[in-house]
C-alpha cells in the first residue's frame, strides 16, 4: 500500500512559496495530525511551480502525515503481531532448551542487521541524503540529484553487504564461538549462523529501498517488510520443521530477507523511473557518495545500541540452559511498546530532516519536541501494561507444547525487569535521531552509546552472579536509560536545538501517571484466575487510569494522541461512508 499526498493545483512563480512557509507557521501552532500535516507541507519543499513535472514531491495536504502515520501503524502492528506468532510457533515447536537457545544465537546476526541496515544506522544516513537530494532538485539543481545519489551510493554499499555477508559465512565457527562460548551444541549454532547470515545481503538492500521511499514519502511499502519478514520465517518453521528441526527458522530468516527486498522494489522502481525536463540533463550530475564521517558514526551508534544483546547472550550462555530463550522471549514482548511508539519519528524523521536542509531549525525543533511527548506517552502506557499484566500476558501469547508454567514464571519475572528500560530505549529512539537528521556525522551519540553499554557490562557481570537473568535485564535496562540522559543532555548544537528542562518537565506528567495505573491494573488483573480476562481487565485498567490521570495532569502527549485518534477516525468514516 503506498501512501501518496494528493497534487495540488499548481501555482507558478515565486509568489507560492510564502504561502507555503506561512501555512506551515499557522501549523506549528496546533496540535496532532495537523500540526504534522503543516510541517509536511512546508517540507515538501519550495518551487512549487513546475516541478510536478519533473518529479519533485507536491505538498502535503492536511492531515497528510496522519494518514501516513495510520498505515504505518497497522502494518506495523501486523508485522509485530506476526513476529508473536513467529516466537509463538518457535516456542511451540523447539521449546525454550538448547535447540532454540543455538539458533538465537544465530539470530544475532539478523537482529544486527535490522538495527544497522533497517532501522537506526543506514536509515539515518540515507533519508537526511535523499532529502537534501529533493531539496537540490527542487531548487532546480542541474540534473537529478536523486538519481546521481543512488548511483553513487547503491552499488557500492551491494558489494560492501555482499563481502560481509561472505564473511560471516565463512567465519560461522569462530563468531559462534565468541557469541556463545558456553553454548552445549555450537554445531548447530553455526549451521543455523551460515543460513541467517544471508539477510546481511538482504536487509542491506531492504534498508536502502526503506530509507529512499520515506524520503519520497511512500511509508506503505517499508512498512510492510516485517510483515514479509515473519511470513517467511513461520512459512520455513512449519514446512521445514518437522525435516529439518530449527534450522527451518533460519532457513525463514533467509527467505524473509529476500521478500523484504521484493515488496519494496516495485513502489521504489516506479519513482526512480519518473522522467521529467530536469532529468534530460541527467548526465551533468556527478555520482554523490555518502559522506564517510556519516556513515561510520550512524554504523558505529547501531553497532554499539546492538551489542546490548551481545553482551546478554554472552553472559546467559553460562547459565542452566534455557536462559537464553527466556531474555529473547521476554524482551520481544517487552519492547512492542517500544516499537509501537518510535512509529511516529519513522514517519516525521524525513520531515524533519527536510526542514534542516531548507534551513528551518524552529520547525525540526517543534516536530522532535512534539514526537518526544507523544512517543513516551505511548511507550508509557504499554511500560504500564506489562507491569501490570506480565504473567498473563506470558501465558496467553507462550504456554502451550514445549513451553511450560516454569518457563512462563521466569520469562514473566524477566520481562518486568526489561520494561523498566522501556522509556529508555523510545527516548534513545527519538533522540538519535535529531543528531543525524541534519546528515552531518557526530561522535556524540556514539559516545553516549558506548556509555550505556560500559554500564550494561559492569552492572551485567557484576549482578550474574547473584540474580541470573534478571540482572542481566536489569543492567540493560539501567544502561539504556542512561544513554538516554546522556542523549537529552547533549541536545543543543550538536543536534537539534531542543528545550531540555522543558522536556523533562513534559516526561514526568505521563511517568506519574504510568506509576498510578501500573499499580491499579496489577490489582485488577490479579482478581481473576484465567489469564485472559486477567489480562483484559488489568490491560482496560491500566488504559483508563492512565488516560485519565494524564489530562488530569496536562499531558500534552496523551492530548495530541487522543487528537490524533479522533482525526483520523473521522477521515476513516468519511471514507468508509
Amino acid at each position: 500500500m503506498t501512501v501518496t499526498p494528493p497534487r495540488t493545483p499548481r501555482t507558478d512563480g515565486p509568489a507560492s512559496v510564502p504561502s507555503a512557509r506561512s501555512a506551515a507557521r499557522s501549523g506549528e501552532t496546533a496540535d496532532g495530525a495537523d500540526a504534522a500535516a503543516a510541517t509536511a507541507a512546508a517540507a515538501a519543499g519550495e518551487k512549487e511551480g513546475g516541478k510536478q513535472e519533473s518529479g519533485e514531491l507536491p505538498p502535503a495536504s492536511r492531515g497528510f502525515l496522519a494518514k501516513a502515520t495510520l498505515v504505518t501503524a497497522v502494518l506495523s502492528v501486523a508485522g509485530a503481531l506476526l513476529g508473536l506468532v513467529r516466537d509463538q510457533a518457535l516456542a511451540r515447536l523447539f521449546g525454550a532448551g538448547s535447540d532454540t537457545d543455538a539458533f538465537l544465537v544465530a539470530w544475532t546476526v539478523p537482529e544486527f542487521a535490522a538495527t544497522l541496515l533497517i532501522e537506526d544506522g543506514l536509515a539515518f544516513a540515507l533519508i537526511p541524503a535523499f532529502s537534501m537530494a529533493l531539496a537540490r532538485r527542487s531548487q532546480g539543481a542541474p540534473g537529478d540529484p536523486v538519481r546521481a545519489l543512488v548511483a553513487g551510493t547503491l552499488p557500492r554499499l551491494s558489494l560492501a553487504f555482499v563481502a560481509v555477508g561472505a564473511l560471516f559465512i565463512g567465519l560461522a565457527p569462530q563468531l559462534v564461538e565468541v557469541l556463545a562460548p558456553g553454548l552445549p551444541d555450537p554445531a548447530l549454532a553455526v549451521d543455523c549462523t551460515r543460513l541467517t547470515a544471508t539477510c546481511v545481503v538482504s536487509f542491506g538492500l531492504a534498508g536502502y529501498c526503506s530509507a529512499a521511499l520515506r524520503a519520497h514519502r511512500r511509508y506503505g511499502a517499508p512498512a510492510a517488510i516485517y510483515v514479509a519478514y515473519n511470513v517467511g520465517i513461520i512459512t520455513g518453521m512449519f514446512v521445514l520443521g518437522g525435516r529439518w528441526g530449527v534450522r527451518s527458522a533460519a532457513v525463514g530468516v533467509a527467505v524473509g530477507g529476500l521478500l523484504m527486498v521484493l515488496v519494496q522494489l516495485p513502489s521504489l522502481l516506479g519513482q526512480l523511473r519518473k522522467r521529467g525536463v530536469a532529468e534530460e540533463a541527467s548526465a551533468q550530475e556527478e555520482a554523490r557518495p555518502l559522506d564517510t564521517l556519516l556513515l561510520t558514526t550512524v554504523l558505529l551508534f547501531a553497532l554499539c545500541r546492538q551489542s546490548q544483546v551481545l553482551i546478554e547472550r554472552f553472559l546467559a550462555s553460562r547459565l542452566p540452559a534455557g536462559a537464553i530463550s527466556h531474555l529473547n522471549y521476554a524482551q520481544k514482548v517487552a519492547q512492542m511498546p517500544m516499537i509501537l511508539s518510535v512509529m511516529v519519528c519513522t514517519v516525521t524523521f524525513p520531515v524533519v530532516a527536510r526542514a534542516l536542509a531548507e534551513g528551518d531549525t524552529e520547525r525540526a525543533r517543534t516536530r522532535v519536541e512534539r514526537d518526544l511527548a507523544l512517543a513516551a506517552c505511548v511507550v508509557l502506557l504499554g511500560t504500564a501494561a506489562v507491569l501490570a499484566c506480565s504473567p498473563q500476558i506470558i501465558e496467553v501469547l507462550f504456554q502451550r507444547g514445549a513451553f511450560t508454567a516454569k518457563d512462563t514464571a521466569a520469562t514473566a519475572g524477566v520481562m518486568r525487569v526489561y520494561a523498566l528500560g522501556l522509556l529508555g530505549q523510545t527516548l534513545v529512539g527519538v533522540l538519535v535521531r535529531s543528531y543525524f537528521s541534519a546528515g552531518r556525522g557526530s561522535w556524540y551519540p556514539v559516545a553516549a552509546m558506548a556509555s550505556g553499554i560500559v554500564v550494561t557490562s559492569w552492572i551485567g557481570a557484576l549482578s550474574i552472579g547473584s540474580w541470573g537473568v534478571y540482572g542481566i535485564a536489569a543492567a540493560n535496562a539501567i544502561g539504556i536509560t542512561v544513554t538516554a540522559l546522556v542523549l537529552l543532555a547533549g541536545m543543543g548544537p550538536r543536534s537539534v536545538p531542543v528545550e531540555v528542562r522543558g522536556v523533562l518537565r513534559e516526561l514526568s506528567r505521563p511517568v506519574r501517571a504510568a506509576l498510578v495505573a501500573t499499580l491499579a491494573g496489577s490489582f485488577a488483573a490479579g482478581r481473576f484466575t484465567d489469564p485472559l480476562s486477567g489480562l483484559a481487565a488489568g490491560g482496560l485498567t491500566v488504559t483508563v487510569v492512565f488516560l485519565l490521570l494524564g489530562r488530569a495532569l496536562g499531558s500534552q502527549g496523551i492530548a495530541s494522541a487522543l487528537r490524533s485518534v479522533r482525526s483520523a477516525t473521522r477521515r476513516f468514516s468519511h471514507v468508509r461512508s
